[in-house]
């Protein structure tokens, strides 16, 4: 039995999998995860029904797992407001970086051969898509035995 909370064996083999600067996507119920993702990522399906689980809660075990180095969210198109969902993600990932990218420039860097993993939820908040590229693990996280 493992001490994480981070049960998912396939999420688990994909991050195992993964390293510094791979890339993972937490997909929102809306994204076309059969077209959009990278060919060598790995995609597990979350979404058993409507707004059962959301981005967010997958994001909040992420960040107790592994390292965030920077971020991306998709953003609507110009003129029109940035989604609440957005805010929520700066303040969880706060310090680390998120960048906007609109629509169709967040689905090129989801296709990027660096996309390890791709979570696809069932978050029915439009917008909902966070790109996240792993860091390094912190000098003295390593616990000799």
């Amino acid at each position: 039995m493992l001490l994480t909370e981070l049960l998912h064996p396939a999420i688990l083999e994909a991050l195992a999998g993964a390293g510094h600067g791979a890339r993972i996507l937490l997909a929102d119920g809306h994204y076309p995860a059969s077209t959009a993702v990278g060919e060598r990522a790995r995609t597990v399906h979350l979404n058993l029904a409507p707004g059962v689980l959301d981005v967010t809660a997958v994001l909040d075990v992420l960040l107790r797992s592994l390292p965030v180095e920077s971020a991306h969210v998709m953003v609507p198109p110009e003129g029109e407001p940035e989604p609440p969902v957005i805010a929520e993600y700066r303040s969880r990932l706060a310090p680390v970086p998120v960048e906007t990218l609109g629509r169709f420039a967040f689905y090129d860097a989801a296709r990027s051969p660096d996309l390890a993993l791709a979570i696809v939820t069932a978050d029915v908040r439009t917008y909902a898509n966070l790109l996240l590229t792993i860091g390094v693990r912190p000098e003295g996280t390593l616990t000799p035995r």
